[in-house]
């Protein structure tokens, strides 16, 4: 166990003495979003992807700036009051966010941990805010359907067939701000993954590439804490789909871990029977919208009380998919809390 001033850290989970606050968050969606069972949750939705830009890499950066600018909103702050923005997302070199910050004045550390950002933006920006090296910090991600299947697979002109195991990016972004001091809800526990692999090749099947980070970071966690899953209102697992959230509960299950309350946000952010999105929903955005436009404010309203949020990221790149490298997976976990609680 190594303590520090406002955190314990024991294995390879952080508890904080001060859980600091998610002050503010917003959640921006495309076309399917606005088809999808969270519609109504979303604060701003578009019924077409483009965002009036002339390519899908600048839409998503579009995307990106007006959830950042809706959640400043909400936190009635401007981007000059921010110390740090931690943000990604799935384009070469993070470039989506480069492209969104060049018009704010506010310090950047981008992040790229696939469909893993999210929940490391989060985690990140709860440790300096309890560390006391930011008063406000963004945390934020995006994704963009159009712009990460020219980048990974092929480009939407080329008509290539999804296969069942296939999973739909998320055209999404979701932002939230994490500060010291506020009224939650509150992160009260950092766990941050470490990279698995377990010999998936293939591109279209993500979710079981990334299932095996997912359950050895949940069970981390509970080793770390001496909780287990059923003391959660729920356990919300990145991306992993239809695939990867049958192959989660059958790995859990072996170390006796059940998952009752398990919700995956690729399978929470679309109806996978009536809309046409494979295996489920992908993507930073997918997870990071489904936390802004769902989960947070369920805990803000008391709907409910401690829940463990994970974002689960595929760490491959068109290159080495290209030469026959499998698929390492990541997964990092922020446990969040409707109330600040004595935590140690």
């Amino acid at each position: 166990m190594r303590i520090m001033t406002n955190a314990v850290r024991t294995g390879d989970t952080i508890c904080f003495r001060n859980p600091p606050s998610v002050s503010a968050f917003a959640a921006v969606g495309g076309k399917r979003e606005s088809e999808g069972p969270l519609a109504a949750k979303f604060d701003l939705l578009f019924e077409e992807n483009t965002l009036g830009e002339l390519t899908w890499e600048k839409a998503e950066s579009r995307l990106q700036r007006y959830c950042l600018d809706l959640a400043l909103k909400k936190g009635r702050c401007t981007p000059g009051m921010l110390d740090l923005v931690l943000g990604g997302d799935l384009q070469n070199q993070c470039t989506a966010t480069g492209y969104t910050m060049r018009e704010l004045d506010a310090p950047l550390a981008g992040l790229y941990g696939a469909c893993s950002t999210m929940a490391e933006a989060v985690g990140l920006a709860a440790c300096l805010a309890a560390g006391g090296c930011v008063n406000r910090a963004a945390a934020m991600a995006s994704s963009h359907f159009c712009a990460a299947e020219r980048q990974f697979r092929t480009p939407l002109t080329y008509g290539g067939k999804r296969t069942p195991t296939a999973q739909w990016t998320a055209t999404a972004a979701g932002c939230c701000l994490v500060e010291p001091e506020g009224n939650g809800p509150f992160v009260r526990a950092v766990t941050f993954g470490r990279v698995r692999d377990y010999e998936i090749c293939d591109i279209n099947n993500m979710g079981a590439a990334m299932a095996p980070a997912a359950a050895e970071t949940i069970l981390r966690y509970c080793e770390d804490t001496g909780n287990t899953p059923a003391r959660f209102d729920a356990v919300y697992t990145g991306d992993l789909g239809i695939v990867g959230t049958r192959l989660l509960k059958e790995l859990l299950e072996k170390e006796d871990v059940d998952l009752k309350n398990h919700r995956d946000c690729g399978l929470t952010l679309y109806d996978v029977e009536h809309q046409d999105v494979q295996a489920g929903g992908s993507g930073a955005g997918c997870s990071a919208g489904v936390l802004c436009a769902s989960v947070l404010p369920a805990l803000q309203k008391g709907e409910m009380k401690r829940v463990l949020f994970l974002s689960t990221g595929a760490l491959m790149s068109q290159i080495t998919f290209l030469q026959g490298e499998s698929i390492p997976g990541v997964a990092h976990l922020v446990e969040l809390t409707s109330q600040r609680e004595e935590t140690i």
